[in-house]
């Protein structure tokens, strides 16, 4: 993930409650893998790509990839034109509707619409809805897209504007009897789903152009909606959306104990041809989507798109062998290794969670099953249940009250919100986190975690800021796991503890003790002894607000510009 690098052996002490044995084991284990590209310190200003294979390695990665997912055995028996409306699905491998239009049709014609509302503002608080770095990310997963479409045998066609008004006019000019694409879950994708369908509706067809030689009047162009984004399918669970349980533990428990995970679709190896197509269209710059070119030059810079994808699962599984130790490592903070670095490749679709478990199942047969490899799973399906409990709350998941109704009263002091989105907070686990974001388009989930915390608990702002900010920023990004999170973390969603805090100087002390990744961040701490840089006092900037729980100086009782001490509330 060019220069590779793991976290750094100092930090590893953070898991200091394991038995000084194995915490030694795990540890000769990541400094030996590290040793030979990793340095001994911090590097203030170190780029760490992701994965950290070169073209060509990546390349022949994805391509060995493929030929273990290719099928002979698949038969094509439709007619005519069919289109793959391809949206949050940025994949070949196991993507059925992309399947399903092959099996149905003569020819397959792919499309990306770039839909002009993704480059608009959010919601309430007016960010930009997709910022610089993700959009990188999705052109980067195109032109991927369209080079792995190309190898088997069709295009993709890139076109600007709204989907209820290219695919129609598409279906008509080809003679497509069916739109095929992935179901999304939350309200603005379902309200466009719900106006490609009607504008489909009022496109007429020949009785030839349709996939039936029994057709003798003409139709309209049907609009195919796959579930396809989840490990669990919709339709496998065992009970109702709306019976859904309201606590994760018994979702998983029940999900684990009677359902039954699908196999990765197989696709043949040609899928050509596509139909006649006079110009596929142009994939666009950043600027030319109107926004301001950004280069990531510290932190990890993510490399869009299938190929990448498929390269960083084989390097973290079987090339570096770390998913046996994810458990242990997994709530770092400093470098690309500590975790798994799934999750933008998973929320752009080029990535198929059935084809991760299927990774897992594989290296648990040829080396090893462990708390580790089941604990990928597990987060997995944290991601399903938020997917899932959308479906069950719509739009409350983005109501104040959140889905529980809870009745609150928040502030929205744009300066104090400022210092938090900025990272000048006084506190430098916070502000190393939040210019973390701001560079890289990424942050750890023990990150997320914390500077949530410290906004709707610390601070008392409006949860729907932070959860806009997030929408902007991160490469992840996907309404379902970042709303979701946010209500979990306000207290206004599926926690049952709403009250759940995070101390900073709890968290500082267990998952950042020598400082290494706060120095990182913010290097005018670099200079300060390793057991200071976290709690700095008078050599850093002034705290903005005091702590409800703890103070981050171990000797200076907490002092802020706001003044006063909050009570305290149960901490992590």
């Amino acid at each position: 993930m060019a220069v590779n690098i793991i976290l750094p052996p100092s930090s590893l002490s953070l898991w200091h409650t394991k038995k000084l044995i194995y915490s030694t084991q795990i540890r000769f284990r990541i400094m030996s893998s590290a040793s030979k590209s990793q340095p001994q310190s911090v590097a203030s200003s170190a780029v760490y790509q992701v994965p950290g294979l070169d073209s060509h390695e990546m390349d022949s990665t994805a391509d060995k990839t493929f030929e273990r997912y290719s099928s002979n055995t698949a038969k094509r028996n439709g007619k005519g034109v069919s289109i793959v409306w391809f949206r949050n699905d940025l994949r070949v491998l196991d993507n059925e509707a992309l399947f399903k239009a092959w099996v149905s049709s003569q020819a397959v014609l792919p499309v990306y619409c770039i839909d002009p509302r993704l480059f608009q503002t959010t919601y309430y608080f007016g960010f930009p809805k997709t910022g610089a770095l993700r959009a990188q990310f999705i052109i980067e997963c195109l032109a991927d897209l369209k080079k792995k479409l190309m190898k088997k045998g069709l295009n993709l066609l890139i076109q600007h504007g709204k989907p209820e008004d290219i695919l129609p006019s598409l279906a008509k000019a080809f003679g497509a009897h069916t739109v095929y694409a992935h179901k999304e879950t939350c309200s603005e994708e379902l309200q466009v789903e719900r106006s490609v369908a009607r504008g489909l509706r009022q496109v007429e067809l020949s009785p030839a152009q349709g996939n039936s030689s029994r057709s003798s009047s003409t139709h309209s162009p049907k609009l195919q909606l796959i579930w396809g984004s989840t490990l669990y399918h919709l339709d496998d669970l065992p009970f109702s959306v709306g019976s859904l349980p309201d606590v994760y533990t018994q979702f998983r428990k029940s999900a684990e104990a009677k359902c039954t995970i699908r196999g990765c679709i197989r696709l043949p190896t040609s899928l050509g041809p596509p139909p006649s197509v006079d110009d596929w269209g142009i994939i666009p710059s950043v600027e030319q989507l109107g926004l301001h070119s950004e280069k990531v030059v510290k932190g990890m810079r993510f490399l869009g798109g299938e190929t990448a994808a498929l390269s960083r699962v084989t390097e973290y599984f079987w090339n570096k062998d770390l998913l046996k130790i994810y458990k242990e490592t997994r709530n770092g903070m400093l470098g690309p290794d500590y975790s798994t670095k799934f999750s933008p490749w998973l929320a752009s679709g080029s990535l198929s969670p059935r084809f991760i478990y299927e990774e897992v199942k594989r290296y648990e047969k040829e080396r090893l099953a462990n708390d580790s490899t089941y604990w990928v799973l597990f987060e997995l399906i944290w991601r399903d249940y938020f997917r899932f409990i959308s479906i069950k709350y719509g739009n409350s998941f983005f109501h104040l009250g959140g889905p529980r109704k809870v009745e609150k009263r928040w502030h929205q002091d744009q300066k104090l919100f400022e210092t938090w989105r900025n990272g000048c907070t006084g506190y430098p686990l916070i502000d190393a986190n939040m210019k973390e974001l701001s560079a890289s388009g990424f942050m750890s989930n023990r990150g997320r975690q914390i500077v949530c915390s410290f906004l709707v608990r610390d601070m008392g702002i409006n949860w729907r800021m932070g959860a806009e900010w997030f929408e902007t920023c991160l490469l992840d990004y996907d309404p379902c796991s970042n709303y979701g999170n946010w209500t979990y973390g306000a207290g206004v969603g599926n926690d049952p503890r709403e009250d759940r805090y995070f101390s900073i100087p709890k968290q500082a002390q267990t998952y950042d003790p020598d400082g290494e990744h706060v120095a990182f961040w913010v290097p005018e701490l670099l200079t300060l002894p390793k057991e200071r840089r976290n709690f700095p006092g008078k050599s850093y900037i002034e705290q903005v607000v005091p702590l409800k729980f703890g103070s981050s100086n171990k000797h200076h009782s907490q002092r802020s510009k706001y003044g006063g001490r909050h009570s305290g509330l149960r901490n992590r």
